[in-house]
Parts: C-alpha cells; structure tokens; sequence
C-alpha cells in the first residue's frame, strides 16, 4: 500500500487528507444528526403537557431550550406565545435559522471535497503525463522505468481522487436530506404545537397524535 501512495506522487497526501477529513466529518454528522438528538419524537407532546397543567415555568423553558435543536425553537415560540402572529412567526423563523446552520455544519466542507478530490486526481494525471513525455524528449524510448513511473503517477492519483470523490458526494447527498427531513419534522411539531397553545387547533391534539 505504501508503494502504491509513494508512486501516486506528491498528489497523494491532499487526497489522504481529503479522504480523512471525510471519514470524520461522517462520522460526527451522523452522530449530531440522530432523530432522538435533533428532533425527540415525545418532545412536543411533552412540553404541550407542562402548559397545559401550569408547569411551564423559567426552569422548565431553559431545560428545554438545551434538550435539542427542537426544543430551541419551541422555547422561542412559547416565549413569545402572547405576542401577535407576525411576532411569534419571526421569534421562530429566527431561532429556526441558526438552528439549520448549525445542522449543515460540515456539509459544504464535505460537498467541497467531493467537488475537488476528483480534480486533484485529474491534476495527477497531468503531472504523470507531463513527466512522461519529459522522459521522453531527454533519453526518447529507451527507459520503460521512467515511463512506467509517469504512467503509474497518472493513473494512481486518477483512482484516488474517484475513490474519494465518488463516496463524499453520496454521503453530502444522504446527509443533506437527513437534514431537510428533520427541518420539515421541526417545523410539523412547532407549527402543531403553536397552534394548540395558541387556541386554534384542539388542546388536546399534539398528545394525542405524538402517541398515535
């Protein structure tokens, strides 16, 4: 394996690192972006409980707005419960978008690697063929070592950028709908329980469909 990195030339150790820095933001993606972190399934119910009963007290909202993602915007929306709609929908469209940054955290990074990786690849090729024909115009046909070595070169680094490339645009692609998956599920259970704290929708519906 070594030899094989070795003869892909300089060109191998941005694609390594590359290669690296895709494993890992994979890897803490799909930790962070766990349902039951980001988006509890009883979380609405829950809290639809404490307002009901009289329990929704400053301890309770500050409890919730570190449980998850969810529970930051609907502690934005409760806090400002009372306000009018344009008031409340801002409270929550703002909190909702520092939400969603924070969830594609990484992805452009990641989108960026599956974009680059398969030009580092082509610019091994390049380079590979550029020291080939070098070889060529100063000693001609006469040294299959040095052309072999070009060739191996080009060819290589061509491999190693696919192999990179080719993996990270289809985990930026599944983890980006991961993404819009759980926005659209935050925005169904704030939507849902505004509407319950707010009179318009019957009070008992969220616990009701968070059990069904």
């Amino acid at each position: 394996m070594f030899d094989i990195i070795k003869a892909g030339g300089w060109l191998m150790a941005p694609i390594i690192l590359c290669s690296i820095t895709v494993v890992a933001i994979v890897a803490e993606r799909l930790w962070t972006l766990q349902t039951r972190r980001v988006a509890p399934e009883h979380l609405a119910a829950q809290v639809w409980g404490w307002f009901r009963n009289g329990e929704l007290d400053d301890e309770r909202m500050q409890a919730l707005r570190l449980s998850s993602p969810l529970g930051r915007i609907l502690a934005a929306g409760l806090a400002h419960r009372h306000a009018d709609r344009d008031t409340l929908n801002e409270a929550i469209e703002d909190t909702g978008r520092h939400v969603v940054h924070e969830l594609d955290r990484y992805l452009i990074t990641l989108g960026t690697i599956a974009t680059i990786s398969p030009l580092l690849g082509l610019l091994g090729t390049v380079l590979g063929i550029m020291r080939v024909f070098a070889s060529i115009s100063s000693s001609g046909l006469g040294n299959p070592a040095a052309l072999a070595g070009g060739i191996s070169e080009a060819l290589i680094t061509t491999v190693a950028g696919l192999a990179v490339a080719i993996p990270a645009y289809i985990l930026h692609r599944y983890l980006r709908g991961k993404v819009d998956d759980l926005v659209v599920c935050m925005e169904r259970e704030t939507v849902r329980l505004m509407n319950a704290v707010r009179g318009i929708q019957p009070a008992s519906q969220p616990a009701t469909e968070a059990r069904a």
